[in-house]
């Protein structure tokens, strides 16, 4: 299964522009293909929806980078412009979580680690 990313206000980042999509808590996925559960974390990127288009655009390249980079792990990744978070699901692997985190704020300095949830 591969990674979507999308952009919440809510538009898709796979393809740049705009659709509505359901609630996240409908979209999320909890197991992936085989079964297992997922693991998740969640950043905040401060006023990410409210800067020129260009910029936003930026950040999100960046973020398709690095989420491309670890398409191997990555199931499911949604950008809410509204809130300024970017939720990612991922298949569990001991440390992936901090370790994407770091990668997403290399290219995305603002970007800050909120939560993480592993699944025992």
């Amino acid at each position: 299964m591969g990674h979507t990313l999308t952009k919440t206000r809510s538009h898709r980042l796979t393809r740049p522009g705009l659709a509505p999509a359901e609630p996240l808590w409908k979209r999320v996925p909890l197991r992936d293909a085989d079964g297992c559960l997922l693991t998740d974390f969640m950043m905040l990127i401060p006023r990410l929806g409210q800067r020129p288009r260009e910029q936003v655009e930026q950040t999100v390249r960046r973020l398709q980078q690095v989420l491309e980079r670890y398409r191997h792990v990555v199931v499911f990744a949604d950008l809410n412009l509204k809130l300024n978070v970017l939720w990612v699901s991922v298949r569990p692997a001991p440390g992936i979580c901090l370790e994407l985190a770091t990668a997403i704020n290399l290219l995305v300095p603002e970007a800050r680690l909120v939560a993480h949830r592993q699944h025992p």
